[in-house]
């Protein structure tokens, strides 16, 4: 597999070495790890914010009273 390289800032990298050194894992095994999971949270989101467009588009929205339930259910006032 080809190496490939990133910048980083001198501070971020001085996280890196200290993370690597504190856990004995490589640099490459971090950031690896790093990038899988904050691309899988982007994605997610990005998933979730576009099922949320093609809902609305649908005309797919909640009720006035589906709204009042769910603030009640958490202690809120859906009226501010």
């Amino acid at each position: 597999m080809p190496e490939n390289t990133v910048q980083i800032d001198v501070e971020l990298e001085e996280r890196l070495n200290k993370l690597a050194a504190t856990t004995g894992r490589t640099r490459a095994w971090i950031v690896q790890r790093a990038l899988e999971e904050f691309l899988s949270q982007e994605e997610w989101m990005a998933k979730a914010i576009q099922d949320g467009i093609e809902a609305a588009d649908r005309g797919d929205f909640a009720s006035d009273a589906e709204v009042q339930a769910t603030f009640a259910r958490w202690g809120g006032d859906a009226k501010g």
